[in-house]
Protein backbone atom coordinates (compact mmCIF):
# COMPACT_ATOMS: atom_id res chain seq x y z
CA UNK A 1 0.00 0.00 0.00
CA UNK A 2 0.87 3.67 -0.27
CA UNK A 3 2.10 4.83 2.37
CA UNK A 4 3.09 8.81 3.86
CA UNK A 5 6.44 7.97 3.42
CA UNK A 6 6.26 7.15 -0.06
CA UNK A 7 4.29 10.14 -1.11
CA UNK A 8 5.92 12.29 -3.51
CA UNK A 9 8.06 9.18 -5.02
CA UNK A 10 7.64 8.17 -8.39
CA UNK A 11 7.58 4.37 -9.43
CA UNK A 12 7.38 2.22 -12.29
CA UNK A 13 4.62 -0.31 -12.03
CA UNK A 14 6.18 -3.71 -12.47
CA UNK A 15 4.59 -4.22 -15.22
CA UNK A 16 6.63 -1.69 -16.91
CA UNK A 17 9.92 -2.22 -15.54
CA UNK A 18 12.32 -4.39 -17.14
CA UNK A 19 14.87 -5.74 -14.63
CA UNK A 20 18.57 -6.30 -16.24
CA UNK A 21 19.74 -9.45 -16.32
CA UNK A 22 22.05 -10.69 -13.85
CA UNK A 23 25.60 -12.14 -15.62
CA UNK A 24 26.10 -15.36 -14.69
CA UNK A 25 27.96 -15.73 -11.92
CA UNK A 26 25.17 -14.08 -9.59
CA UNK A 27 22.80 -15.66 -11.28
CA UNK A 28 24.07 -18.53 -10.00
CA UNK A 29 24.31 -17.19 -6.36
CA UNK A 30 20.48 -16.39 -6.26
CA UNK A 31 18.68 -18.89 -3.68
CA UNK A 32 17.69 -22.28 -4.63
CA UNK A 33 13.76 -23.18 -4.64
CA UNK A 34 13.01 -19.32 -4.93
CA UNK A 35 11.42 -18.15 -8.00
CA UNK A 36 8.51 -15.27 -8.91
CA UNK A 37 5.66 -17.68 -8.66
CA UNK A 38 6.78 -19.28 -5.47
CA UNK A 39 7.19 -15.72 -3.88
CA UNK A 40 4.03 -14.05 -5.28
CA UNK A 41 1.98 -16.94 -4.05
CA UNK A 42 3.49 -16.95 -0.77
CA UNK A 43 2.81 -13.10 -0.57
CA UNK A 44 -0.75 -13.99 -1.11
CA UNK A 45 -1.27 -16.38 1.42
CA UNK A 46 0.53 -14.04 3.77
CA UNK A 47 -1.95 -11.13 3.18
CA UNK A 48 -4.83 -13.60 3.49
CA UNK A 49 -3.71 -15.00 6.67
CA UNK A 50 -2.01 -11.43 8.47
CA UNK A 51 -3.32 -8.66 6.42
CA UNK A 52 -1.77 -5.60 4.11
CA UNK A 53 -0.95 -3.71 7.37
CA UNK A 54 1.36 -6.60 9.13
CA UNK A 55 2.67 -7.35 5.54
CA UNK A 56 6.55 -7.26 5.59
CA UNK A 57 9.52 -9.17 3.54
CA UNK A 58 10.95 -10.45 6.54
CA UNK A 59 7.88 -11.89 7.23
CA UNK A 60 7.53 -13.00 4.21
CA UNK A 61 11.00 -14.24 4.08
CA UNK A 62 10.38 -16.39 7.60
CA UNK A 63 7.64 -18.23 5.69
CA UNK A 64 10.11 -19.36 2.95
CA UNK A 65 12.35 -20.01 5.39
CA UNK A 66 15.37 -17.68 3.48
CA UNK A 67 16.42 -14.36 4.33
CA UNK A 68 14.83 -10.88 3.43
CA UNK A 69 17.96 -9.82 0.68
CA UNK A 70 17.27 -12.99 -0.98
CA UNK A 71 13.68 -11.82 -1.90
CA UNK A 72 15.59 -8.97 -4.20
CA UNK A 73 16.84 -11.28 -6.66
CA UNK A 74 13.09 -11.80 -7.69
CA UNK A 75 11.44 -8.07 -7.03
CA UNK A 76 13.47 -4.51 -6.90
CA UNK A 77 10.40 -3.35 -3.86
CA UNK A 78 8.16 -4.55 -1.84
CA UNK A 79 5.74 -2.91 -3.87
CA UNK A 80 6.41 -4.64 -6.78
CA UNK A 81 5.33 -7.60 -5.24
CA UNK A 82 2.32 -6.58 -3.99
CA UNK A 83 1.45 -5.21 -7.35
CA UNK A 84 2.18 -8.96 -8.00
CA UNK A 85 0.00 -10.37 -5.67
CA UNK A 86 -2.68 -8.27 -6.70
CA UNK A 87 -2.62 -9.75 -10.31
CA UNK A 88 -2.34 -12.82 -8.79
CA UNK A 89 -5.96 -12.46 -6.88
CA UNK A 90 -7.03 -10.91 -9.99
CA UNK A 91 -6.75 -14.11 -11.92
CA UNK A 92 -9.10 -16.15 -9.48
CA UNK A 93 -12.10 -14.61 -11.18
CA UNK A 94 -13.81 -16.79 -13.71
CA UNK A 95 -14.83 -14.14 -16.13
CA UNK A 96 -18.37 -14.77 -18.14
CA UNK A 97 -17.84 -16.18 -21.34
CA UNK A 98 -19.93 -15.59 -24.72
CA UNK A 99 -20.49 -18.04 -27.61
CA UNK A 100 -19.94 -21.96 -27.78
CA UNK A 101 -17.65 -21.49 -24.67
CA UNK A 102 -19.99 -20.97 -21.93
CA UNK A 103 -22.59 -18.27 -23.17
CA UNK A 104 -24.01 -16.69 -19.63
CA UNK A 105 -27.83 -16.22 -18.89
CA UNK A 106 -30.00 -13.66 -19.76
CA UNK A 107 -27.70 -11.57 -22.36
CA UNK A 108 -25.29 -8.70 -21.15
CA UNK A 109 -27.17 -8.23 -17.85
CA UNK A 110 -26.22 -11.95 -16.64
CA UNK A 111 -23.16 -11.57 -17.36
CA UNK A 112 -22.95 -8.68 -15.14
CA UNK A 113 -24.42 -10.07 -12.48
CA UNK A 114 -22.33 -12.79 -12.65
CA UNK A 115 -18.98 -10.46 -13.14
CA UNK A 116 -19.96 -8.31 -10.10
CA UNK A 117 -20.83 -11.42 -7.21
CA UNK A 118 -17.81 -12.79 -8.54
CA UNK A 119 -15.74 -9.67 -7.43
CA UNK A 120 -17.59 -8.98 -4.15
CA UNK A 121 -16.89 -12.76 -3.00
CA UNK A 122 -12.79 -12.13 -4.08
CA UNK A 123 -12.90 -9.31 -2.41
CA UNK A 124 -14.39 -11.06 0.69
CA UNK A 125 -11.91 -13.50 0.02
CA UNK A 126 -8.71 -10.80 0.23
CA UNK A 127 -9.96 -7.88 1.41
CA UNK A 128 -6.54 -6.47 0.67
CA UNK A 129 -7.58 -6.87 -2.59
CA UNK A 130 -8.96 -3.15 -2.37
CA UNK A 131 -6.72 -1.22 -1.16
CA UNK A 132 -3.98 -2.74 -3.41
CA UNK A 133 -6.77 -1.47 -6.59
CA UNK A 134 -6.87 2.17 -5.40
CA UNK A 135 -2.75 2.37 -4.67
CA UNK A 136 -1.48 0.97 -8.01
CA UNK A 137 -2.47 1.08 -11.39
CA UNK A 138 -4.29 -2.60 -12.60
CA UNK A 139 -2.73 -3.41 -15.93
CA UNK A 140 -1.21 -6.88 -15.00
CA UNK A 141 -2.62 -9.52 -17.58
CA UNK A 142 -5.41 -10.76 -15.06
CA UNK A 143 -6.26 -7.13 -14.48
CA UNK A 144 -6.51 -6.49 -18.52
CA UNK A 145 -8.24 -9.76 -19.15
CA UNK A 146 -10.98 -8.60 -16.47
CA UNK A 147 -11.32 -4.99 -18.15
CA UNK A 148 -11.37 -6.98 -21.71
CA UNK A 149 -14.35 -9.13 -20.57
CA UNK A 150 -16.15 -6.19 -19.44
CA UNK A 151 -15.41 -4.57 -22.60
CA UNK A 152 -17.19 -7.35 -24.36
CA UNK A 153 -20.31 -7.04 -21.66
CA UNK A 154 -20.42 -3.26 -22.92
CA UNK A 155 -20.33 -3.97 -26.69
CA UNK A 156 -23.65 -6.36 -25.98
CA UNK A 157 -25.32 -3.27 -24.58
CA UNK A 158 -25.28 -1.46 -27.85
CA UNK A 159 -23.82 1.54 -26.13
CA UNK A 160 -21.87 4.09 -28.14
CA UNK A 161 -19.88 7.42 -27.76
CA UNK A 162 -20.26 8.81 -23.99
CA UNK A 163 -22.71 6.99 -22.84
CA UNK A 164 -20.46 3.59 -23.36
CA UNK A 165 -17.91 6.01 -21.97
CA UNK A 166 -20.36 6.62 -19.12
CA UNK A 167 -21.33 3.02 -18.57
CA UNK A 168 -18.23 1.62 -18.51
CA UNK A 169 -17.35 4.62 -15.91
CA UNK A 170 -20.22 3.36 -13.78
CA UNK A 171 -19.41 -0.63 -13.91
CA UNK A 172 -15.98 -0.28 -13.28
CA UNK A 173 -16.31 1.81 -10.02
CA UNK A 174 -19.38 0.35 -8.54
CA UNK A 175 -17.16 -2.64 -8.73
CA UNK A 176 -14.33 -1.53 -7.71
CA UNK A 177 -16.44 0.80 -4.88
CA UNK A 178 -17.68 -1.98 -3.59
CA UNK A 179 -14.91 -2.84 -1.83
CA UNK A 180 -15.61 -0.36 1.27
CA UNK A 181 -19.09 -1.97 1.68
CA UNK A 182 -18.14 -5.40 0.91
CA UNK A 183 -18.78 -7.03 4.34
CA UNK A 184 -21.67 -4.60 5.77
CA UNK A 185 -24.01 -5.09 2.65
CA UNK A 186 -26.07 -8.12 2.21
CA UNK A 187 -26.00 -9.76 -1.07
CA UNK A 188 -29.38 -8.71 -1.43
CA UNK A 189 -28.35 -5.27 -1.01
CA UNK A 190 -25.73 -5.37 -3.22
CA UNK A 191 -28.35 -7.17 -5.93
CA UNK A 192 -30.81 -4.44 -5.50
CA UNK A 193 -27.98 -1.91 -6.52
CA UNK A 194 -27.03 -3.56 -8.84
CA UNK A 195 -30.31 -3.89 -10.31
CA UNK A 196 -30.33 -0.35 -10.37
CA UNK A 197 -26.92 -0.09 -12.10
CA UNK A 198 -28.57 -2.28 -15.08
CA UNK A 199 -31.88 -0.97 -15.21
CA UNK A 200 -29.53 2.37 -15.99
CA UNK A 201 -27.56 1.32 -18.86
CA UNK A 202 -30.76 -0.21 -19.92
CA UNK A 203 -32.26 2.98 -19.96
CA UNK A 204 -29.51 4.62 -21.82
CA UNK A 205 -28.93 2.12 -24.38
CA UNK A 206 -33.46 2.24 -25.02
CA UNK A 207 -32.78 6.08 -25.36
CA UNK A 208 -29.64 5.61 -28.32
CA UNK A 209 -32.15 3.24 -30.28
CA UNK A 210 -34.81 5.86 -32.07
CA UNK A 211 -31.24 7.71 -32.65
CA UNK A 212 -29.65 4.45 -34.64
CA UNK A 213 -32.68 3.93 -36.25
CA UNK A 214 -32.79 7.34 -38.02
CA UNK A 215 -29.10 7.05 -38.57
Amino acid sequence: MVTAADRGKTRTSVWLASRPTAPARRRSEAPSGLDRERITCATVRLLDAEGLARFSMRRLAAGLGVTAMSLYWYVDTKHDLLELALDRALGQLILPQTGPAGPAPEGWPGRLRLLAFGYRRLLADHPWVAPLTAAYPNIGPHARAFDAALQRLLDATGLTDTARTGAHLAVSQFLHGCGGTVRGATDGDFGLALDVLVAGIEAQAAAQEPARGTA
